[in-house]
């Protein structure tokens, strides 16, 4: 007799589990395939593109809880009173007809999931792909943001202006713009990385699981800091770039990076930065500052 498969097995032997969590598939697909249409053919709203990493961090959230399902069916079965508590909040958020409502309900169902059918202990082995749902779920938080991005976005516009002056270009700065042959650049929230921000940052969170830096403050402090450089860093050249294009009238190149896939390439490049910056903090920074001393000494 073949032996059954390991999906098989598992769906015969955890049937409520699969039937809860086939029933959520159902509710948010429509939802679910809203984020990715839009993501991918920029047809969703400017705030909501932000969230775009989802388009990794939902398959890898999928791989880690399905990696999980050993230690998940080794729990015992137990339904945390803020279970039900919790449905019935993201239930009205789903039905209430609130964009942001609904999206939020779908990682809030999830957690109701792990808590009522394996109470705290499921949650927290959940914990990780559910933040990484959550972390990409659409909402509003970029639009409240923006406002506090000004010193930001005159930091990218005085360097970028910097920048172009040493290659003898007749640029004028003023706040978050840059003018070159009285053509404008604004370098607007969205302009001032805060999209590729997002991702970065939200790519070093997976690193950090993937690779272990999260077993040390140093290196995860490093990371963190190193991201954000590259990022600004990146956005800076992108948007130096942008006002050479703009202003001596390359307009197949200007339109190229900012609204084309020559975009795309600049967000690959950064990411990929980021995923080398992790493997060379992994090789080359100890564990703690007393590592540190302890090479110091043996080095004396």
């Amino acid at each position: 007799m073949l032996k059954k498969s390991t999906f098989t097995a598992t769906l015969s032997r955890h049937p409520l589990d699969w039937a809860l969590l086939a029933l959520v598939g159902v509710l948010y697909a429509p939802l679910l395939w809203h984020w990715v249409d839009g993501w991918l053919n920029k047809s969703i709203s400017l705030q909501h593109e932000y969230f775009s990493h989802g388009l990794l961090g939902f398959p890898f959230a999928a791989y880690l809880a399905w990696s999980f399902r050993h230690k998940w069916q080794q729990l015992p079965d137990r339904c945390h009173w803020l279970g039900p508590l919790l449905l019935g909040l993201g239930l009205s958020g789903y039905l209430s007809g609130l964009g942001d409502w609904a999206n939020l309900s779908f990682p809030l169902v999830l957690a109701v999931l792990c808590l009522s059918l394996k109470g705290r202990a499921g949650f927290k082995l959940q914990s990780f792909p559910l933040l990484l749902v959550l972390f990409a779920t659409p909402n509003q938080i970029p639009y409240l943001i923006e406002p506090y991005v000004l010193p930001l976005q005159r930091f990218i516009a005085a360097v970028a202006g910097f920048i172009l002056l040493q290659f003898g270009v007749d640029v004028r700065v003023q706040q978050i713009y840059l003018f070159v042959n009285d053509q404008l650049v604004e370098v607007a929230p969205h302009c001032a990385g805060l999209k590729m921000l997002f991702t970065s940052l939200y790519v070093g969170l997976m690193l950090i699981y993937w690779v272990g830096l999260g077993t040390s403050r140093l290196r995860t402090s490093l990371f963190v800091v190193g991201i954000v450089g590259l990022s600004i860093a990146g956005n800076v050249l992108r948007n130096t770039m942008l006002t050479f294009f703009h202003g001596y009238q390359f307009n197949d190149a200007f339109h190229w990076l900012h609204d084309s896939w020559g975009g795309e390439v600049y967000s690959a490049i950064t990411l990929v930065l980021i995923l080398y910056l992790a493997r060379w903090i992994q090789s080359h920074v100890p564990a703690s500052l007393s590592a540190f001393e302890i090479r110091a000494n043996e080095s004396v």
